[in-house]
């Protein structure tokens, strides 16, 4: 253990440098509250999407690297802010005219589209939760409605009603003239429409507690800030938060850091201590655009989980979080091989290799073997020369090439075999070009399938890639990757490819034969 607490000070692994940075809070004394607080907030204003689950991800990973350093006991907690009014109604969703009708109502308090739950917020958290839980995660789910309603909440309200020109100069600060002139922190919850309401406030009685405002009705109307009757604006509900259970770290996006000067400063205002921060760069989609819930674009969980493992997920938002991403399914396939290249590397690692490695901070210093005798890319490119439907077909051409192969021995293979022929049937069918080889390419080819028809090397892949190599050379292909990109578009139909003397090994020397026989002959190019 103290050698792995050595490696770990020493690491320049990210989760580690910023565990080192929140331990550096308690250096004198531990905390108060006896534990160390992680808390990652949660808008469901639509459905979640894959960037919710990094914020997870990543925040349990320092939390794991800190506890590795650290005797101190932490909590995560998840925060949605199911309390906020519905501005807009989602593009992704069922019932938009029903939902029309509930504008502005808490989130908690709006019917669920799909009818499977008692509100909009609940079925838009239970989506989040199924996958925390399904992934493994250890957290405390905390809603925002019930920390309203419930009275926790009501200790930092009454403060902020006793300090509310000192919030207020904060706000005001940071806004437009004309937004100045209706601004307040409390937002009132009408008794008669039950809309969240943003209007100008007439009184804020600190001794009583109470705002005092103009309903829809133009009905004066005096609510206590307490008991769920009001909510705060969502910069200062960020900082009275923070106050209120003492949260010692939050990671958010990088549209957040401009506002963090004003959500640490409401925090201090309300008697609390600003939280160590973490500010990683947005997700995009492939078009380069800023992932949106209510747009739909980039990647739902669901959609991730479709074809590929959630731990390949996790993978992708370890790497580089101080750097934009898009998020996409092209991404997916490297994603998959990439963790298991991981997973290979970690047996023959030192310790300070492992702790720096991801699959260390995804599966908690405990990382699996990896039983991928055949990689993802590969499973797609047989998928697409086998035109599988099923991954049947795939491990029909598995057990010839790892004869020790089997479903039940080998669950990530058998899964991601599944995921292959899902990936392909959406992906990469719909956009396979086939093309016919000109005459060197042709030639060429021809003379691959000599070579390979009489092959007697067996299924080295090393010995077959060595082979087209030569066939390319002799052939005169320079560059060697024309070659390449001809065997991709003209056997394949795609414009890239595995090693295609893996490929040969897995698929087979005579099925091989056979494809080009298929492709010279123009059946390929035909039967599109």
């Amino acid at each position: 253990m103290d050698d792995l607490r050595n490696a770990a000070e020493a690491s320049k692994a990210w989760p580690f440098e910023e565990a080192r940075r929140l331990a550096e809070r308690y250096v004198e004394a531990p905390p108060a509250k006896g534990y160390l607080l992680f808390e990652t907030g949660y808008g469901p204003s639509g459905l979640p999407h894959i960037g919710t689950f990094g914020e997870v991800a990543r925040t349990t990973m320092i939390r794991r690297a800190f506890e590795t350093i650290s005797d101190l006991p932490t909590r995560l907690i998840c925060f949605s802010d199911d309390m906020d009014g519905m501005r807009k109604v989602p593009d992704n969703v069922p019932n938009q005219e029903m939902l029309r009708a509930h504008l502005q109502r808490p989130l908690t308090s709006v019917p669920d589209p799909f009818g499977e739950y008692e509100s909009f917020g609940a079925h838009n958290n239970a989506m989040l939760r199924r996958f925390l839980d399904t992934f493994g995660f250890e957290y405390e789910f905390v809603s925002a409605t019930e920390f309203y309603r419930s009275g926790r909440f009501d200790a930092v309200l009454r403060r902020a009603a006793e300090r509310y020109e000192a919030i207020m100069e904060v706000m005001l600060a940071s806004l437009r003239e004309e937004r100045q002139q209706s601004y307040s922190i409390f937002l009132p919850i009408s008794p008669k429409s039950g809309r969240v309401l943003y209007v100008p406030l007439k009184e804020v009685n600190a001794d009583a507690g109470t705002i005092t405002f103009d309903d829809e009705d133009g009905e004066e109307t005096t609510l206590p800030v307490t008991g769920g009757n009001v909510k705060l604006q969502w910069k200062p509900d960020f900082g009275a938060r923070w106050a209120a259970l003492d949260v010692d770290f939050e990671m958010y996006g990088k549209d957040h850091s401009t506002n963090t000067p004003i959500y640490d400063s409401i925090c201090e205002i309300l008697g609390g201590r600003a939280p160590n921060h973490f500010t990683y760069e947005l997700f995009l989609d492939e078009r380069g655009e800023k992932i949106s819930k209510s747009k739909g674009n980039g990647l739902t969980i669901d959609e991730w989980l479709t074809y590929a493992d959630p731990e390949s997920l996790a993978y992708f938002m370890y790497g580089k979080p101080k750097t934009a991403k898009r998020l996409h399914f092209d991404v997916i396939p490297r994603c998959v091989d990439e963790y298991h290249q991981q997973l290979r590397a970690y047996p023959g690692q030192d310790l300070a290799q492992r702790i720096a490695n991801p699959v260390w901070h995804i599966h908690r210093g405990q990382p699996p073997a990896s039983d991928m005798v055949v990689s993802f890319a590969m499973l797609l490119n047989l998928a697409s020369a086998a035109n599988a439907h099923d991954k049947d077909v795939l491990w029909g051409f598995i057990r010839r090439y790892a004869p020790a192969a089997r479903p039940e021995t080998h669950p990530q293979l058998d899964a991601a075999a599944g995921h292959a022929v899902r990936y392909f049937e959406d992906f990469v069918r719909p956009t396979k070009r086939y093309r016919t080889a000109d005459a060197r390419e042709a030639a060429a080819l021809a003379d691959l399938r000599d070579r390979l028809a009489a092959w007697e090397g067996g299924a080295d892949a090393e010995a077959l890639q060595d082979l087209v190599f030569a066939v390319g050379n002799a052939h005169g292909f320079d560059p060697l990757r024309a070659w390449f990109a001809a065997i991709y578009e003209v056997l394949l139909g795609a414009k890239q490819g595995p090693r295609f003397g893996g490929f040969i090994a897995v698929y087979g020397v005579a099925e091989t034969v056979g494809l080009i026989d298929a492709a010279l002959a123009g059946r390929l190019a035909a039967a599109e």
